[in-house]
């Protein structure tokens, strides 16, 4: 049971970080905190949408596998 509590663990913080740099990497889509850090400066740059809709899928993948991570961190400590 230590492995696998150590494997989700590694694998909870990598998915932790990939997640936050696959948002930061997301077009801003307005006024906001993605104005402040230049995101509404050049609207040009952002790419084409073929490029954004395999972010956002690539996002929501990497999303659902740290929700499940999560979960199973959760249950291995409920019934351990």
């Amino acid at each position: 049971m230590d492995a696998v509590r150590i494997f989700l663990d590694v694998l909870l913080v990598l998915c932790s970080i990939f997640l936050v740099l696959l948002i930061l990497m997301h077009k801003g889509r307005g006024g906001g905190l993605s104005d402040m850090f230049g995101g509404g400066m050049s609207s040009s740059l952002g790419g084409s949408s073929v490029a954004e809709r395999n972010l956002t899928r690539i996002t929501i993948s990497v999303a659902v596998i740290w929700v499940a991570v999560i979960t199973g961190i959760g249950l291995l400590i409920r019934f351990t």
